[in-house]
């Protein structure tokens, strides 16, 4: 325990000097989530555990007083929710298992699924992101489950984010699960690093967009997709 809680501290020693050098500049580092290659050799339980302890500090640190009914579960509580829930994504093990079905009624128009909600958070600030995805693909002779569409926007979302990745996160894994290179994805966010802090704008939100395939090279096509998601 001792001996990983050291590599731990030092870990984030490091992780802050980087931090420090970046300053408050929000540089994209890479398409893929960056996560050091020991990132699952720690168990849940321990992670859990080291989160608790270290969240326990940043409470006292602000002058909060932990035998408080209200307060003295706090840490605990925060612990599980990054592992189990809101940062879940980041375990490849939770990764869902999209299965095909064949195309028998010979389908060959775009599906579309829009208004897929999701909850993510800023990993700049740790603060949350929230809104709409809309999904659409032309089947290459296999369809997927519905809800296995939600489950994999739901997947990517539950980590530290940036939009972009995040939007490009979806289309890429839809573009490799369904075998198709006719892929599209619209993210329509709110970011509460923008809202809550900051210039503190409660009105603003953010698109970004993945075209591949048909949708990439034909107008019409990413039109009538547009159309459907805007009715």
């Amino acid at each position: 325990m001792k001996q990983k809680e050291t590599l731990l501290n030092t870990m984030a020693i490091n992780v802050t000097r980087d931090i420090d050098e970046i300053g408050d500049e929000h540089v994209g580092t890479s398409y893929d989530t960056p996560l050091r290659e020991d990132a699952f050799e720690m168990d849940d339980e321990l992670k859990i555990e080291l989160i608790e302890k270290h969240f326990k500090e940043i409470m006292l640190i602000m002058g909060l007083d932990l035998t408080d009914d209200s307060l003295k579960g706090t840490p605990r509580r925060v612990a599980k929710m990054y592992i189990k829930e809101i940062f879940s994504g980041l375990n490849p093990k939770n990764k869902p298992d999209a299965k095909l079905f064949e195309n028998k009624y010979k389908y060959n128009e775009m599906l579309v699924e829009k208004d897929i909600t999701f909850f993510s958070n800023c990993e700049h600030h740790f603060v949350p992101i929230y809104g709409k995805a809309h999904v659409a693909y032309i089947s290459n002779g296999s369809v997927i489950g519905l809800s296995k569409i939600n489950r994999i926007v739901q997947y990517f979302a539950k980590r530290p984010q940036v939009q972009e990745r995040l939007t490009m996160q979806i289309g890429n894994e839809l573009k490799e699960v369904l075998g198709t290179d006719d892929v599209a994805v619209v993210i329509d966010a709110n970011h509460m690093c923008v809202s809550s802090r900051g210039i503190n704008d409660v009105n603003s939100s953010t698109v970004t967009s993945y075209y591949s395939g048909k949708f990439e090279k034909d107008e019409q096509s990413r039109n009538e997709f547009m159309k459907y998601i805007t009715l």
